[in-house]
């Protein structure tokens, strides 16, 4: 066997064997990854249907068109209204896509600011350094969550887009667990004369199933990655409104791309046609309730969780008041088989690599079926992490890393979440 297949068959069993809380993460059905593992993938597709670049495409044209329909049946659109197109790699190149479409070099963006839940496709910069090639092509300027309520308050929102007059407005990130008010976004977005873009890269599988807010009808672009709540292959969509499709068609090719990943789109094609089931609607309304019940329990423990609670499919944890950083703790449930990750959360005083959060999430555990009762256990083994590190004064280094590798604790407890792991299968397996 090739060493590649060693480690992918490792890989799988880590999967097997520990609880995914990354929110970011889930798990595709057997028929989207045999989609995206067809011989799809052997052809060469530049262009749209039938306005391809090379031969032997009658097939291909089929499976984008597909896409493209489903997409909007999906979402309730109609194609009179509203343009797809499926073909951006990520998340990322969609966001960027958008941008080349409907701004020209130096034009203003707003965006929500990172630390805060945002992200980095909008535009990231510090105050000496343009990190994104987004900030150096264009002004952005970032908005905030109040630090009080840590949401938004979109007076003040609305108060600095009337000073700063950007030409697009963008809503979602990564880490803000609230419903956001696209109708009032929007509003603000049209006293400025600008576009309002709502990026539901987190929240995608959640509107399709009717568990969270839909930006449509009020968005003037709507962009979202397809492997998150979705369910489906790592790619991403764009959904515009009919008199801006083909500017952003444009700017995607051949604006930023050559070839679509035709096997790739036919995955979400796959995945889409799974949303429109009545196990799917049941999955995204189940996904809610568990990170809703996940937050509760983890506040009646004594965790700050940003904004009180959550809703929808994630959960940030504020660490500060335990004395840790999400580095050490997300480290320790790793060791643990407990899979989160670290991030900044709203007016932190840690670092972007050391930030003072905690994210966790729970569409892959709902993939596997896990419910109400499962959440409350793992929140019970999440708090008797922390509590347990809060008096160790343990720093961010190597030598943290051996310590918590080595500890009993933590091993002992890796055994009970492998045995709750190993009671509910992989989807796709």
């Amino acid at each position: 066997m090739d060493q590649i297949f060693k480690i992918i068959k490792k890989e799988k069993q880590r999967q097997r064997e520990e609880l995914e809380l990354i929110p970011s993460e889930n798990f595709v059905s057997k028929a989207v990854m045999e989609a995206v593992g067809s011989c799809l993938m052997n052809k060469y597709a530049e262009g749209y249907p039938k306005k391809r670049y090379y031969q032997g495409n009658r097939n291909a044209d089929e499976i984008e068109s597909l896409c493209q329909k489903r997409a909007l049946q999906a979402f309730g659109l109609s194609d009179k209204e509203w343009g797809v197109n499926v073909q951006p790699h990520s998340g990322c190149e969609a966001n960027l896509a958008v941008y080349n479409a409907l701004l020209q070099p130096g034009d203003k963006i707003m965006a929500m600011y990172l630390p805060d839940g945002g992200h980095l496709s909008h535009g990231w910069s510090l105050p000496n350094k343009k990190v994104t090639l987004v900030s150096k092509i264009w002004e952005v300027q970032f908005y905030h969550v109040n630090q009080k309520t840590e949401v938004f308050d979109y007076d003040q929102i609305e108060k600095q887009a009337l000073k700063f007059r950007p030409k697009l407005i963008i809503s979602g990130g990564t880490a803000y667990p609230r419903t956001i008010n696209h109708k009032r976004m929007s509003q603000i977005a049209k006293k400025v004369r600008g576009y309002y873009l709502a990026d539901i890269a987190h929240e995608a599988g959640l509107v399709v199933g009717g568990a969270h807010a839909s930006p449509f009808p009020h968005a003037d672009v709507v962009t979202f990655t397809t492997h998150k709540t979705l369910r489906g292959p790592r790619g991403a969509m764009i959904i515009g409104r009919i008199d801006l499709i083909d500017k952003i068609n444009f700017s995607v090719f051949p604006g930023l791309q050559g070839g679509p990943h035709l096997h790739t789109i036919a995955g979400i094609a796959v995945a889409l046609r799974e949303t429109q089931s009545k196990p799917f609607k049941k999955y995204a309304w189940q996904v809610v309730k568990n990170a809703k019940v996940l937050a509760l329990d983890l506040k009646k423990g004594g965790l700050k969780i940003v904004s009180g609670g959550t809703d929808k499919h994630l959960v940030l944890i504020d660490l500060r008041n335990k004395n840790l950083t999400g580095w050490v703790v997300a480290w320790a449930l790793e060791k643990a088989g407990i899979i989160a990750n670290r991030n900044t959360v709203p007016y932190d005083t840690g670092s972007a690599f050391y930030p003072s959060g905690l994210r966790l999430g729970t569409p892959a555990l709902t993939s596997r079926g896990m419910k109400e009762e499962e959440m409350k256990q793992i929140s019970q083994w999440i708090l008797s992490v922390i509590n347990y590190l809060k008096d160790k004064n343990l720093a961010n280094d190597r030598d943290t890393l051996k310590k918590l590798s080595q500890d009993k604790f933590l091993q002992n407890l890796k055994a009970k979440v492998n045995a709750l792991a190993k009671k509910y299968p992989l989807p796709g397996k």
